[in-house]
């Protein structure tokens, strides 16, 4: 049997007692983390709680929504999406992004009716969910996002600018702009002062030097300003308009949306389109802020889950005559910084949130409406993130962000959105086809064609008529200056190489830097190279080479001819200085795993130890296999590795076999081997271990959650050395676990905490910023 071929599975057994190993646990069962209140939670969530409510009030007050609405939102936003979320830290309450939405709703249809949209938005968002869409939402440009984040900020600072200088917002951004002269002509003197108070006191509050600072800065700055203007007003203008709490009696729960459908199926569309992305993003910036805190123990945002809870939020607020809910990225940031350890503190401050909203009502109804306006406007000024439009510029970007933003106030948010995204459509499109194609003749006679841009079909008439000016048996060099080339502009360049090297010119490919790409296949040379067919797939078009001997000679003759030049000096150095890896990688023999390329590593980094099943043997375990011990030892203690990682894959054909194991088959030196891996499977049907999962998933199939606990597994075993112990007691050296996916070439590391083992995916960040 070969190592680690895959072959069908079979369901295994049920062992007695137990659950079969390829069923997961059930939902809330023992291996569930238990809901737990610890006192870092209790306080956390009364932080939270002192700035949500004003936010919230102020909100309402922005979209003229009745302010009991913000309240149950804020209540549901956090129970609920809290409880059923998938990001255990992010705070989900009435939303500043939302706000322009909401407020449009509300003149349009009436806030019965928006309610209604409301739950429909929320069951739009649980289907999404369902369908796995929520790492699709990330997908689209960081431009789109932020300048829709900072169109809707600016559109909330031009509305709430009115309240503060004593009027009232308009219909639109463009028509608060314009309604701003007049407003300065008719100002009053009391609200536009207890605005400024209230901005001077949320700015200054975090910058209070010193140990009083310190102590004073865990107070929120938007509670502390509140009830700085409220306590000014209360004496300087009793007069002034302030919170309006009407009795619970008169509240209003939603009807049957009426109206023309079109209009309303936009509305929900926009409304979840928003808080979706609301919602995740900032579900993003509050994963990142709690992985960065020491001895951090909350499990990754699981943003499939995360987007059903707030669905389900939604839905809850919408039913109950609440606004819309989304995940903030400002409370959820007060609540890691305030010091949460998991979702108690979430929901403990909507628990809050509601008694406030049946207690302190009357306390409530001394805030000034233009106290709340003030903090309301700054929310929207602080979304126009400076960070973010210079990433964006870096980027080349600039042009979508600022259609993005302009779209928002001019024509609304959906169909900003949508200009943002014809426009970054178009801005591709433009880069794809600016691609500069130049030929000129050298001193020497060479010729030198340099293409600058993406190689693409839309260059290829560019790209053949300069080719065509080149003299035939000319020396040549074609310079790429792109990170694309798509399959047409593939078959011209090397059609016109092939002609051109067969009528005794030379041709020769770089990057900008110099380096020279690797020639295509079908070259003139010695084009196949035997060992990589991955790399070149014209091998498979070659007649097949008459003994393996002339193969195996060939791939040395191209490895002498090309590769060797290259690492000569590295190797030359290696020899001199010996061998001096910084990990020890044990991984399976299976002949998909290149070990350099999923690591990119090189010569000297690695030491690796391949064998079937990447199983490492207890020590002293009757017939097992010294040579992976001694491995082990000679790479802790003598070469001195700082780091032990045991790889596995997907597809393994050891695991296949063990799952597929008939008692009493003849003991092969195969059979033998894989007895090392039995723990691995009585791991997996045991009831006292959590599931392994995989990127916030569970494993496909009984094969892959295998693979995957043999990995837990066998780094268990590795704990049991004696040279291993000593050093992970010295803390000189960390244990890993990988898993490599082979059919998406994707690598995924465990990250292990008390209660379950996730396999979390390595890979580059979609966006490099996120809303603060």
């Amino acid at each position: 049997m070969p190592a680690c071929v895959p072959t069908r599975a079979t369901t295994p057994a049920r062992p007695p007692g137990g659950r079969p190993p390829h069923e997961p646990p059930a939902e809330g069962g023992p291996h569930r983390r238990r809901f737990r209140i610890r006192g870092a939670d209790l306080s956390a969530s009364i932080t939270v709680f002192l700035l949500a409510v004003p936010m919230s009030l102020g909100l309402a007050v922005a979209i003229d929504a009745p302010l009991e609405a913000s309240l149950i939102a804020a209540g549901i936003g956090g129970i609920v999406a809290g409880l059923l979320g998938g990001s255990p830290l992010l705070v989900s309450g009435p939303s500043a992004g939302l706000t322009v939405v909401s407020a449009e709703l509300i003149q349009t249809y009436g806030w019965r009716t928006s309610c209604a949209i409301t739950v429909c938005a929320g069951l739009v968002q649980i289907a999404l969910g369902s369908l796995k869409t929520a790492r699709s939402a990330l997908a689209v440009s960081p431009a789109i996002v932020h300048g829709t984040l900072a169109g809707i900020g600016a559109a909330i600072a031009l509305a709430q600018l009115h309240i503060v200088l004593g009027g009232s917002p308009q219909s639109s951004a463009v028509a608060n702009a314009l309604a701003l002269p007049g407003q300065f002509a008719q100002v009053g003197p009391a609200e536009p002062l207890i605005g400024a108070l209230t901005l001077a006191v949320l700015l200054l509050w975090p910058r209070i030097p010193g140990r009083v600072g310190k102590v004073l800065r865990r107070i929120p700055a938007a509670l502390v300003c509140v009830v700085v203007a409220t306590g000014v007003a209360a004496f300087a203008a009793p007069g002034i308009a302030r919170v309006d709490l009407p009795s619970w009696d008169a509240h209003v729960l939603p009807e049957l949306p009426h109206g023309p459908l079109l209009g309303l199926i936009t509305a929900v569309l926009t409304v979840t389109l928003v808080a979706s992305l609301e919602s995740l993003l900032s579900a993003v910036a509050v994963d990142r802020l709690g992985a960065e805190r020491p001895g951090s123990t909350v499990p990754r945002a699981d943003l499939d889950r995360e987007l059903r809870g707030q669905g389900i939020a939604n839905a809850v607020s919408g039913v109950l005559g609440g606004m819309p809910i989304s995940g903030g990225a400002v409370r959820g940031s007060a609540n890691v910084r305030a010091g949460a350890t998991g979702r108690a503190s979430t929901v403990m401050h909507g628990v809050w949130v509601l008694l406030a909203a049946g207690l302190l009502v009357s306390v409530l109804e001394w805030i000034p409406l233009a106290a709340l306006a003030a903090l309301v406007m700054m929310v929207g000024i602080q979304m126009v993130n400076f960070a973010h439009i210079r990433n964006v510029h870096k980027h080349r970007e600039f042009l979508v962000y600022v259609a993005s933003v302009g779209g928002v106030l001019v024509l609304g948010v959906l169909q900003g959105v949508v200009l943002g995204i014809a426009v970054a459509v178009a801005v591709a499109l433009h880069r794809l086809s600016r691609t500069r194609i130049t030929a000129q003749q050298e001193a020497d006679g060479t010729y030198w064609v340099r293409a600058r841009g993406q190689l693409t079909f839309l260059a290829v008439p560019r790209l053949t008529r300069t080719l065509g000016h080149v003299p035939q048996g000319a020396e040549t060099i074609v310079e790429l200056d792109g990170s694309f080339m798509d399959h047409a502009a593939f078959e011209a360049l090397h059609g016109w190489q092939t002609a051109h090297q067969a009528r005794g010119g030379a041709v020769r490919i770089t990057t900008r830097a110099g380096g020279r790409i690797a020639e295509p296949a079908g070259a003139a040379h010695t084009c196949c190279r035997p060992w990589t067919p991955w790399r070149n797939h014209h091998c498979h078009d070659q007649p097949p080479q008459r003994t393996h001997g002339h193969q195996l000679a060939s791939g040395l003759s191209s490895f002498q001819r090309n590769t060797a030049p290259l690492v000569r000096d590295e190797l030359a150095r290696l020899a001199r200085e010996g061998q001096r890896p910084q990990q020890l990688f044990i991984t399976c023999a299976d002949s998909r795993l290149v070990t350099s390329m999923i690591t990119s590593s090189g010569p000297g980094d690695l030491f690796t130890v391949r064998n079937i099943g990447n199983l490492v043997p207890p020590p002293g375990e009757e017939g097992g296999d010294e040579s992976v011990a001694a491995a082990i030892e000679y790479a802790v203690d003598i070469l001195q590795v700082q780091s032990i990682t045991v790889c596995g894959h997907s597809g393994c054909g050891a695991m296949t076999a063990l799952l597929n194991g008939k008692p009493g088959a003849p003991m092969t030196p195969l059979r033998r081997w894989l007895r090392h891996g039995g723990p691995s499977l009585e791991r997996m049907a045991s009831r006292s271990h959590a599931w392994a999962r995989i990127a916030g998933r569970l494993p496909a199939d009984a094969v892959e959650q295998l693979c995957l606990t043999n990995v837990v597994q066998q780094l268990e075993h590795l704990r049991r050395h004696e040279s291993v112990a000593r050093a992970l007691a010295a803390g000189t050296l960390a244990l890993h676990g990988m898993y490599f996916h082979v059919g998406e070439a994707q690598a995924y590391l465990l990250s292990a905490n008390d209660h379950e083992e996730v396999f979390e995916g390595v890979g580059v960040n979609l966006l490099e910023d996120t809303p603060a």
